[in-house]
């Protein structure tokens, strides 16, 4: 740390208890009083350095007091600063540092120690060293800040705080590998523009550029006035938000408890140490909260949505003012699409609430990010125009025609874990759910497998529902757009009305019959493109024993998918059989009333010719139909 020494005389100054005595073998004729301490000193050393104890003194002299006292209860510094002060009228030696210079110049001010009462006089060291020294290092200049809280007002008024402040703001600004900060102060053998030094030669290597978040940790050191005014400068100076964001982060984690609690141990005890020793009340800790929403720019992915959910649920717990929590929705909102399930789940904290899980707090951020999204123009093919529904069909699991992963699918895919999460909650109203269900636009779901999931879900848990709700939960899935997987399970789902198990067979037969179609399509081009690469290998030289081998290959595959389907075809026609059997029974007109009530009829469809699935898929219909028939012949 860079210092200066003053004067030239030994320490002449022995403390007993709570005072000081000057050992210059003559008896002390002044008791200066500084809070608890009591200075035994002398006239004339003090007088022929300070205007103030000039003043004082003479004062005193008029009124004939034999043992002269002057009080100095509100000196800057209190007794430690006057301590030094005395000695340097004495002429004691006086070491300046970055710890002691805001003192000292604050107390020379109030005492009037100008150079009218000795030349090099101690507000001209002190000036001197802070101009020189302190406010040319990034050190220093940090530490002197830090010093200002305790010498407040008179570090304000002598513009003390407004110039650490700003030197502080211009290195944060400045490329510190230029100046050498703050690397020099650790790296000796580093020349003033960066290149290592050898036994005292430049090598010409440059060192690790520092990032451009060194300075988090050091200015987080600052009392948090002082730290705001010193963003508020570097905002003015032109840094970057994101790195502004970035510090109001750091400085939240450390001194916001309720933050860290995800956090490794490590990390979460370091950070942890700085509050351990005064934890703040709750009062303080919502205030800080709020003052850090206010600071935190609005600009979308600036701030880690972890961290805001974060500042949500302290704010939840600290009871913060509403305007605080709906910044934080808003915020969150806008980046809904970087959140995790974890970071969703947040619980209800208030007495009023009856459910686990604040699912209202969801319901408004999810508001918020359509909102947002509907602005920006949508999905690709959803919002802007719009890829509806219908337009849509899956094959196999994998949707036909849908839009590349948006942010909107990626909120839908989270909100339908959501669902599936807070579904077995028994306080969980259903028009609460059904509402964050249906606010998920259509085409932001390509796919209705989590939806039918958490639907599923919720059945299980609400056994007590009434058929005319559960037909109503389950109209928010579109049954043609789920998968073969999600329709097998749906069509053997006790837990299901009836009239939606009817639709989920319906359309699992539409799918299948579609992908048996694809698949004699795609035998009519393998045929088609194994003749044309025979012409083409053939015209080259050295390419028949590939062609050969290729149509071998293909050929066996084709012969294969023939006799499947062939299969598949004897299979499909004896269930068409029976069902024709079945009809004829007491239930035909049972069965004759879904099928109008729904529009369809039951016809013979084409099983999946999918190589891996084929066998399974037609075992499993053969049976589902069977007994779903016979229900139907119950109902």
């Amino acid at each position: 740390m860079a210092c200066m020494k003053l004067g030239s005389k030994s320490d002449a100054f022995q403390r007993h208890g709570q005072a000081w005595f000057c050992t210059t073998g003559l008896p002390s004729d002044i008791v200066v009083e500084v809070g608890d301490m009591s200075f035994h000193l002398h006239k004339f050393p003090l007088l022929s350095r300070s205007g103030v104890m000039e003043r004082l003194i003479a004062e005193a002299s008029k009124e004939g007091e034999e043992n002269c006292v002057i009080n100095l209860h509100d000196s800057p510094g209190g007794a430690k600063t006057f301590e030094l002060v005395a000695k340097f009228c004495y002429g004691v030696k006086l070491e300046l540092t970055s710890s002691n210079v805001v003192y000292l110049h604050c107390a020379a001010e109030h005492l009037e120690m100008t150079e009218d009462y000795g030349e090099g006089n101690l507000i001209m060291q002190t000036e001197t060293f802070f101009n020189q020294v302190v406010l040319q290092n990034w050190k220093d200049s940090l530490k002197a800040l830090q010093t200002c809280d305790d010498s407040l007002p008179y570090a304000e008024e002598l513009h003390i705080t407004k110039r650490c402040i700003e030197s502080l703001a211009t290195k944060a600004y400045t490329d510190p590998n230029l100046l050498g900060w703050p690397t020099m102060e650790y790296g000796p053998m580093q020349s003033p523009g960066g290149s290592v030094l050898w036994n005292g030669i430049s090598t010409g290597a440059r060192p690790k550029n520092s990032s451009s978040n060194w300075w988090y940790e050091d200015v987080s050191t600052l009392s948090f006035p002082l730290y705001k005014r010193l963003i508020s400068i570097m905002e003015s100076r032109g840094i970057r938000e994101e790195i502004i964001a970035g510090s109001l982060v750091f400085y939240a984690k450390k001194y916001l408890p309720g933050l860290n609690r995800r956090q490794g141990a490590s990390e979460s005890s370091s950070r942890l140490l700085a509050v351990a020793l005064a934890p703040p009340s709750e009062e303080d800790q919502k205030t800080f909260l709020e003052d850090i929403d206010r600071l935190l720019p609005m600009q979308k992915g600036l701030v880690p949505t972890k961290f805001l959910f974060g500042l949500l649920r302290t704010a939840l717990i600290l009871k913060a003012s509403p305007s605080c929590l709906s910044n934080l929705e808003k915020r969150i909102g806008m980046q809904l699409d970087q959140a995790t399930l974890e970071d969703l789940l947040m619980p209800s904290f208030s007495y009023s609430m009856e459910t686990l899980y604040n699912v209202d707090c969801v319901q408004r951020i999810l508001d918020h990010f359509l909102a947002m999204d509907q602005i920006s123009g949508g999905a690709s093919g959803g919002a802007s125009g719009g890829a509806s529904p219908s337009a849509c069909s899956v094959d196999d699991g994998q949707l036909i025609g849908s839009p590349s992963l948006t942010p909107i699918t990626m909120v839908a895919k989270l909100i339908d874990g959501y669902l599936a999460e807070v579904a077995p909650d028994v306080n969980l109203k259903l028009s609460k759910f059904q509402a964050l269900a249906a606010a998920v636009p259509d085409y932001a779901r390509p796919l209705d497998d989590g939806l039918y999931r958490a639907i599923d879900i919720y059945l299980k848990s609400h056994q007590w529902l009434a058929e005319s709700d559960r037909e109503q939960l389950c109209r928010l899935m579109d049954c043609q757009k789920l998968s073969l997987e999600a329709c097998s399970h749906a069509a053997q789902n006790e837990r299901l009305p009836l009239r939606i198990i009817v639709q989920v067979l319906f359309f699992e037969q539409l799918q299948l019959r579609t992908s048996i179609a694809g698949c004699f399509l795609v035998s009519d081009n393998l045929d088609g493109s194994r003749q044309l690469r025979s012409g083409i290998v053939g015209s080259t030289e050295g390419g028949w024993a590939t062609a050969v081998r290729e149509n071998q290959v293909l050929k066996v595959g084709m012969d294969n998918m023939r006799m499947r389907v062939s299969e598949l075809e004897k299979e499909c026609s004896n269930m068409r059989q029976e069902i024709e059997k079945m009809g004829r029974t007491k239930a035909s007109s049972t069965w004759g009333n879904v099928s109008k009530k729904f529009g369809f009829k039951l016809k013979s469809q084409m099983c999946s010719a999918q190589e891996g699935a084929v066998s399974n898929q037609k075992n499993n219909f053969n049976a589902k139909a069977k007994d779903r028939l016979g229900k139907l012949k119950k109902y």
